[in-house]
């Protein structure tokens, strides 16, 4: 799995697709260089899987096609509905200002796609080692904020360090469903999920249990 980051050099055009998802509508939004944003819409979180498509539903229509975005798409199928082939998926490039930058931001963003897999977690301190300054947990609160595509880099995987979820700019239910999701699929004990959590966990045959971060 490798990640390109698309060169600033000229204006972007955006183009766009809407899917829709076990966690309701996702906007993508793309140049022809690569993917700029995603975006949750319409943010819902069944307990029950069965309830969730087959497989993200295009909405959009055909203007809004190009190769970031069915990269994208692909991936987020996989994501949600087969984890195990995300490996063998390429990425999309990623052309968000964000990521043209040489930045602490882009900096832990990147370590946190690289480094932190599916069903694993890390707090906001040791991601703020893994990108070269322990110090700085604050300043990788304020990068997960300024994530410009969650899901795809997993901001979700970042939890405080007692244990805690933290936030989550989409929202805390969303936050739980996608840990509880990732702990289901990996066989794993559920990351100090609420009750809602749980009970998805427990219908997707999961395991429950307790499993904060690691302490600092």
């Amino acid at each position: 799995m490798a990640m390109a980051l698309g060169r600033m050099d000229k204006a972007c055009v955006l183009k766009h697709k809407v899917l829709e998802s076990p966690l309701g509508k996702i906007e993508l939004s793309a140049c022809d260089q690569g993917l700029h944003r995603i975006r949750l819409l319409s943010p819902q979180t069944s307990t029950d899987p069965a309830e969730a498509p087959a497989a993200p539903e295009v909405v959009s229509g055909p203007e809004g096609t190009s190769e970031p975005l069915m990269r994208c798409a692909a991936w987020l199928d996989a994501y949600f509905h087969k984890p195990p082939a995300i490996e063998g998926l390429p990425l999309p490039a990623l052309h968000h200002p964000v990521f043209q930058k040489d930045s602490f931001t882009r900096q832990v963003l990147w370590k946190l796609l690289k480094v932190v897999k599916f069903g694993e977690t890390v707090s906001y301190q040791q991601l703020a080692a893994l990108a070269g300054n322990p110090r700085a947990a604050r300043a990788v609160g304020g990068a997960m904020r300024s994530n410009p595509v969650p899901i795809l880099v997993p901001c979700h995987r970042v939890v405080c360090s007692g244990g805690a979820l933290g936030n989550y700019t989409g929202g805390r239910s969303v936050k739980e469903w996608l840990l509880a999701h990732e702990a289901a699929q990996a066989g794993k004990p559920d990351c100090g999920v609420s009750s809602q959590g749980r009970t998805w966990l427990e219908a997707a045959g999961g395991t429950t249990g307790s499993q904060g971060a690691d302490r600092n």
